[in-house]
């Protein structure tokens, strides 16, 4: 029977505030970001706040998408972060309970949320970006608010162009104005000058009334000069003069019902018939596309073919047969002269030419439903992958909060944001392929998914197995070994020794290391050409025995109460065992770096410098030792 324990609400209360909290601010970047956007549909269009709050409200649900991973996976870094750095996931490992069992209570808040996000995908989101869509192009369709600016030409009414040189903001005169009418066209333009003027708004808000004082007015008449060598133009000077300009200010709804029937405004089941149906009429058109290229005569050649039939031959028409013997194309231009000859390439080239544009065209036609398949198809997807994504970024997040034990918004912000960015162009990249057909539709919008599941995988792994995934100095001592950085040995003077140093003991000992590093010596040689070096290097077995022996000899004489003899072992260096020393155990691959001649070369280069640097230490180990027997005897004296 399933229990909830304390500790399972104990997670679930240390996630949900900090999930809840996270989703909020996600939302509201990204919010802004589809804000900043649009900004420039939305600015100087006289709109109400009841209209810019519904778009922000759908636009809000539109975004949920993209926000819900993100504050997944932000919220589990910050929790396991948390539990981590206050040693409670520690205080849990120790009581028997595993990191799975842990983050048991909030696997299956992951489930319930994926589920609740493929509905939302489902139902709720179709009917939001249908209704986001609708209301943003609305607003992209009215016109801007009037609001003449001073000294520059105002280019919004549509058909006109304004200029005004000063207004006066109490009485709403303008000053020096400038109308530019090219309503009928550039070449009908019209212009008119005059000193002030008055511009109001009908009621019905569709026209704009101007009242103007003391002006002229310039107009081409170029329709009426049909048959005329120089366009005549007709001038007019006035006191007052009234305009009626359209101008339609009103905020006018579109439809929604076309962008319903967009791939952004359905469901599964609708998307699935479209893409059925779709498919099935480029599956005809690919089928009666192929029939009429197998059929069209060639060379006024029909494919037919004669087969018997009850005693009879008979005309059968074989599409999928082709000529049973090659025509002699070369036999029309035999005998004929070189104009006839010309004529008939002519007339080849321009009915080849034809037969290629028409299949051009058809190629388009089925290009556009072949894109309708993939929009719809990908639109589909979308519907998996979301709830897909919010599993994978807990299984990041939750180990990985656990690995670095740092909770707040510091640490946990810069990972998430790292790592939101880097699914966020995996993601987009996918969809741009799979958009233009370059990859199936499922290979890329389930790309960033087969990219960031064996990162889950990983750090799940690592974290239930308290592995050290994030600790620098591991890698810093990898960095060390392999490159060789040399290391510094500390020796102290021990307050209690468990075990005496006997003089005689240590010389032998010493004198054994001396003779070990001779034979090493001899039979490692000082220089070793490119094919020796790949072949037999270092033999690092004996390197190892000779680091072992040094190590012994100076635990041993770590032991001694002469401090000198403490203090002289700090001299003795410490053997390294490197890769470069003996590249190659294997024989294939020594030659086939032989092989590789100018690649090896550098690596060449290189083992030869630690092999020098290796002999430096082991000249250093017979001097040290050399020093050591010197003491050992002057103290036994």
């Amino acid at each position: 029977m399933l229990r909830i324990k304390r500790m399972d609400i104990f997670i679930l209360q240390s996630f949900v505030p900090l999930f809840l909290m996270t989703f909020c601010i996600c939302l509201f970047i990204v919010l802004m970001q589809f804000l900043w956007r649009y900004i420039d549909d939305l600015v100087g269009k006289g709109l109400g706040v009841d209209v810019i709050a519904e778009l922000f409200f759908y636009a809000a649900l539109t975004m949920i998408p993209m926000a819900l991973p993100l504050a997944i996976l932000l919220a589990s870094l910050m929790t396991f972060g948390n539990l981590g750095e206050q040693f409670e996931l520690t205080a849990m490992k120790a009581s028997g309970i595993s990191l799975i069992r842990t983050m048991a209570p909030l696997i299956v808040l992951m489930v319930f949320i994926a589920t609740g996000a493929f509905f939302f995908q489902n139902n709720v989101l179709p009917v939001a970006q249908t209704k986001m869509w609708t209301l943003l192009y609305s607003m992209r369709q009215k016109s801007p608010e009037l609001e003449i600016p001073e000294g520059v030409f105002y280019d919004q009414i549509p058909g006109y162009n304004l200029f005004v040189q000063e207004k006066n903001r109490e009485t709403g005169v303008l000053y020096d104005m400038m109308i530019y009418d090219v309503s009928r066209g550039f070449e009908n333009s019209s212009i008119i000058l005059a000193d002030s003027g008055k511009m109001t708004i009908t009621p019905d808000k569709t026209h704009l009334f101007l009242r103007l004082w003391s002006g002229e007015s310039f107009e081409n008449l170029k329709d009426a000069a049909a048959n005329m060598r120089n366009v005549p133009y007709r001038r007019e000077s006035f006191k007052e003069k009234e305009i009626m300009l359209k101008f339609d200010a009103n905020f006018n709804r579109m439809d929604e019902q076309g962008m319903r029937n967009q791939y952004v405004g359905k469901n599964m089941a609708e998307l699935q018939a479209t893409i059925d149906s779709v498919g099935e009429r480029v599956d005809s058109l690919g089928r009666r596309y192929g029939t009429s290229l197998k059929e069209y005569p060639y060379f006024n050649v029909n494919n037919y073919k004669y087969r018997p039939h009850d005693g009879k031959q008979v005309k059968t028409k074989m599409p999928d047969v082709a000529l049973e013997k090659p025509l002699d194309v070369d036999s029309v231009f035999r005998g004929s002269s070189s104009g006839y000859a010309l004529n008939y390439l002519s007339q080849g080239l321009v009915k080849a030419q034809r037969m290629k544009q028409e299949y051009e065209y058809k190629s388009l036609s089925m290009a556009d439903d072949l894109k309708t398949i993939r929009r719809h198809a990908i639109e589909l997807q979308k519907k998996f992958t979301l709830s897909f994504a919010c599993i994978i970024f807990f299984f990041i997040g939750a180990p990985l909060g656990a690995i670095i034990r740092k909770g707040g918004l510091g640490t946990p912000l810069v990972i998430s944001v790292f790592l939101f960015i880097f699914y966020y162009i995996i993601d987009n990249m996918g969809y741009k392929m799979a958009r233009d057909g370059k990859v199936e539709v499922w290979e890329g919008m389930w790309l960033s998914a087969a990219v960031l599941l064996p990162m889950g995988i990983f750090f799940t792994y690592k974290a239930v197995n308290d592995s050290a995934v994030f600790n620098k100095d591991a890698y810093m001592n990898f960095f060390r070994k392999f490159f060789g950085v040399s290391e510094v040995r500390h020796v102290e003077m021990k307050e209690v020794v468990m075990e005496e140093v006997v003089p005689s003991e240590a010389v032998s000992r010493l004198d054994a290391v001396k003779d070990m590093v001779r034979r090493f010596l001899e039979q490692n040689p000082a220089k070793q050409s490119y094919t020796a070096y790949w072949l037999n290097g270092y033999d690092r077995e004996s390197l190892h025995a000779l680091r072992e022996s040094v190590e012994s000899v100076v635990s041993y004489l770590s032991n001694s109460r002469e401090k000198m003899v403490v203090l002289k072992l700090m001299d003795m260096p410490v053997l390294r065992s490197l890769w470069f020393q003996e590249p190659s155990h294997t024989r294939w691959l020594s030659w086939l770096m032989i092989s590789v001649f100018p690649i090896g070369i550098p690596i060449w280069l290189y083992g030869r410098h630690t092999q020098a640097q290796l002999r430096d230490e082991l000249a250093t180990v017979v001097k040290v030792a050399d020093e050591l027997i010197v003491l050992i005897q002057k103290m036994k004296l």
